[in-house]
């Protein structure tokens, strides 16, 4: 099992839970944690005995956006631009995620239980995962306006997907923080739950999840994510076809074949 600083990792079954863990300060983002998520789920889609993965924060927060302590100090520091430091590194300095959606967008099916504060880069991590299920506790915000900046972590691109574009520009326009109570939070999440059931939810739809194929799984995942934008739908039937035709020769399709004629349930794993 890895062992990181600032998150945890548990695994049941095949079901991988990532907790982002400075409950101290609500899970507030740093470098570090960014660093350690990346690795997490990289690991996670090396290992075959996961098939799913639940992202949560420790204590009564999911993660209250980027932690700014020494912001002030490096600003203060910084004369002007620093010509011998690469625009992107520097971006990643500044915890500004540009890979962390990237690698969720790529991972194994994530949900995001979403049990406390998720503001700013807490709502943008959340809104790269696959799925948010959202305790009765929550509270959402897409600060980054109200700080004097604009949204990362892929939230410009994830976030009108997943809410539409009306919704998204009221949220990104006035950073207003709202509750899991609010009719804009019923655009950001499948469901609101009682904050006791909120994992025990996660967990039965991660078992779902993680009960199928592996490959093909995590495929339709990736699938789906690229389609979603795909403009031209020639080139999305194509692609589907082609994938398509592929599968019907791998060894998860030929199991379920057999176990259909067999009258029993797949054996997928092990």
């Amino acid at each position: 099992m890895p062992a990181y600083e600032q998150l945890l990792w548990e695994q049941d079954g095949r079901v991988l839970t990532i907790t982002l863990n400075r409950p101290e300060r609500l899970n507030a983002w740093t470098a570090t944690m960014e660093r350690e998520l990346i690795e997490a789920l990289n690991e996670a889609n090396k290992d075959p005995s996961i098939g799913c993965i639940v992202i949560t924060g420790a204590g009564r927060g999911f993660c209250a956006g980027a932690d700014i302590t020494g912001w002030a100090d490096r600003q203060t520091q910084q004369d002007g631009p620093r010509e011998d430091v690469p625009a992107l590194a520097t971006t990643v300095e500044q915890e500004a995620s540009p890979n962390v959606p990237i690698t969720l967008a790529n991972s194994k099916p994530v949900i995001a239980a979403i049990n406390g504060a998720a503001v700013g880069i807490g709502l943008t991590m959340s809104l790269a995962c696959d799925i948010r299920i959202a305790s009765e506790k929550a509270r959402f915000s897409m600060r980054f306006v109200r700080v004097g900046l604009i949204p990362e972590c892929g939230g410009s691109y994830n976030l009108p997907q997943v809410a539409g574009i009306e919704a998204a520009m009221e949220l990104v326009l006035t950073g207003r923080i709202i509750n899991a109570d609010d009719p804009l939070a019923e655009k950001l999440v499948s469901r609101v739950v009682p904050a006791d059931q909120l994992l025990p939810t996660a967990y039965e739809l991660a078992r779902e999840i993680a009960s199928g194929p592996t490959n093909p799984t995590w495929l339709a995942k990736r699938e789906v994510r690229r389609n979603a934008a795909e403009q031209n739908l020639h080139q999305v039937v194509a692609t589907e076809t082609q994938l398509f035709h592929q599968l019907k020769d791998k060894p998860a399709h030929r199991e379920a074949v057999a176990a259909f004629m067999e009258k029993r349930e797949p054996a997928w794993h092990g």
